[in-house]
């Protein structure tokens, strides 16, 4: 959740990525072919990445970036709004991986049903949260980039995972990315950090997620 000058913050580059996964989930299940095992088992690989990806990300805003809105004056009463949602997202984070797991071992049509039902009432829910918290404070992390709660964030975020965590990070955040979207995920990380990060580090994501949405059905 760092911060600069560029268009777009950290946050919401990566809510774009969140995204991004919600809706290749759902396209997923949708064609998924019953008695399929080869394919429950790529989605449920790839499910593992996301699951992880959506839960460090919120689990970090309530540690991290909570408390520098806070100093930086935004709302406790927004920020209260922001953890009630994050709990209903949990609820339906947990109602998901429980059904991938079911798929999984299935891979029958009925259950690819269940879980996306399952993906669609996540996909809402998180939707709904990450537009809620962008109009909120979108603004504040474009905008105020400067103050010094600001920048201890971006220290604390960037401390808090090692090489082979923020390599599968950066590369999760690039697998799909937009023009503008990689463009400011560059403004917010050095290129030399993306590079040694998301090369050697993300080759692991790669090779058993990125494969997995290069196939189609």
């Amino acid at each position: 959740m760092e911060t600069s000058r560029s268009g777009m913050s950290m946050n919401k580059t990566i809510h774009c990525a969140i995204r991004r996964d919600l809706a290749r989930f759902r396209q997923a299940l949708e064609s998924f072919a019953d008695g399929d095992k080869g394919r429950a088992a790529d989605l449920h690989r790839a499910w593992q990445n996301f699951d992880e990806q959506l839960t460090s990300h919120h689990e970090g805003e309530h540690d991290i970036a909570w408390p520098a809105l806070h100093a930086m004056g935004v709302a406790d009463s927004t920020i209260q709004t922001f953890d009630v949602e994050h709990e209903a997202m949990a609820t339906d984070l947990a109602a998901a991986r429980g059904a991938m797991s079911r798929l999984k071992s299935s891979a029958t049509r009925a259950d690819a049903d269940v879980t996306l039902a399952a993906m669609e009432r996540l996909q809402e829910t998180t939707v709904t949260h990450l537009d809620h918290e962008e109009a909120e404070i979108e603004d504040e992390l474009t905008q105020r980039a400067d103050h010094p709660a600001m920048k201890e964030m971006g220290r604390q975020f960037s401390r808090r995972s090692g090489p082979a965590t923020s390599g599968t990070f950066f590369a999760w955040m690039q697998d799909g990315a937009t023009p503008e979207e990689k463009s400011a995920l560059r403004a917010h990380v050095p290129a030399a950090v993306l590079v040694l990060l998301g090369g050697p580090f993300g080759r692991r994501y790669r090779k058993e997620v990125a494969s997995v949405w290069t196939r189609t059905a």
